[in-house]
């Protein structure tokens, strides 16, 4: 993994992926006035306590508790942002965003075309997903490609705690809806982060690893697994580069198709089933960008096309596994 500059790392302290939210949280409520929490128990720390300790330090009048009703949540918060509040909601799990669909896409992502330009909506939603601690279907999913298929959404996915709170702030920044998704299995995962603004660009991916002979493009909770693999293929003589998108909507595809372009081999890794996954979208941009650079099929690795099995075993085995990314590595380098 690059490493930052030295001159860089004094100011760098480690922290959980869920601290560096909660301080990038932290810090837009202080620099800006406007900006609000709202959700389901927000003010006591929310479900997984990123939200703990800052009622007490900015008053539960800007962190707001609100009824076990997703869709008033939703509805509360895109006023609040039509009357020039940025507000931040919380949604426990991503699978209860089905519950305030019809507010997100057909509200939050269409006033600002339907209003001539006239409304802006300056909207972060925070929602958790994906496979961890045998939650099962109701729980566990990945529904990053329904909500990059909306126009006016946009949508992110940090992998590592400083891309976490850079891309906070820049959502909570941005003047449209931005759906802030984050792991839980990667909350208590470490890493450097940047103290002040270290704000993270929307639509800007991240190359993480430089190589000559494959691009393994892997998303969220697949970031690190790729990086363990090229680690241990370089071993081998095999040089992977890895790419993580950071955002899914917009897709930085000239970065993709540039690093396919040198290696002229791909493989897209993420934690969502694979039919529909945004995986197939990642492959049909790299097919119309360096198809001709191509030396081997683009190959897949996702979950299967089924709901998430509760049982730990079952979960496990459901769970794309670094072993079959690296098999996808092996069918696609020439024997």
């Amino acid at each position: 993994m690059l490493r930052p500059p030295k001159n860089l790392r004094s100011t760098m302290a480690e922290q959980t992926y869920l601290e560096a939210i909660r301080t990038g949280l932290e810090e837009e409520l202080r620099r800006d006035s406007s900006v609000y929490v709202f959700g389901e128990d927000v003010a006591l720390g929310g479900p997984f306590g990123v939200t703990k300790g800052l009622a007490e330090t900015f008053g539960v009048n800007r962190l707001v508790n609100t009824p076990i009703s997703e869709a008033t949540v939703m509805g509360i918060a895109i006023g609040a942002a039509t009357a020039g509040l940025r507000p931040v909601i919380e949604i426990m799990f991503i699978d209860f965003i089905t519950l305030a669909m019809d507010q997100l896409v057909n509200h939050a992502a269409k006033l600002h075309y339907m209003s001539g330009g006239q409304l802006k909506i300056p909207l972060t939603v925070r929602v958790q997903c994906g496979i961890s601690g045998a939650m099962g279907a109701h729980h566990s999913q990945s529904l990053e490609s329904w909500l990059a298929h909306v126009p006016g959404l946009k949508v992110v996915m940090p992998a590592n705690p400083a891309d976490a709170k850079g891309l906070l702030k820049s959502a909570i920044r941005d003047d449209n809806p931005v759906v802030f998704i984050e792991h839980r299995g990667l909350y208590w995962s470490k890493g450097e982060v940047p103290a002040g603004e270290a704000i993270v660009p929307i639509g800007k991916a991240a190359v993480l690893r430089q190589g000559e002979q494959i691009t393994i493009v892997a998303l969220s909770s697949m970031v690190g697994p790729a990086l363990a693999i090229a680690k241990e293929l370089e071993g081998e003589g095999i040089s992977a580069e890895i790419i993580d998108p950071r955002t899914v909507s917009p897709l930085d595809v000239e970065t993709i198709a540039n690093s396919v372009k040198k290696t002229g081999r791909a493989i897209v890794a993420h934690e969502a089933v694979e039919q529909g996954g945004i995986g197939a979208e990642i492959v049909a941009r790299i097919q119309q960008e360096a198809f001709y650079y191509l030396d081997s099929p683009i190959a897949r690795v996702a979950a299967p096309f089924a709901p998430v099995p509760a049982g730990p075993t079952l979960e496990k085995a459901f769970l794309p596994s670094k072993e079959k990314i690296i098999a996808a590595v092996r069918a696609a380098l020439p024997r």
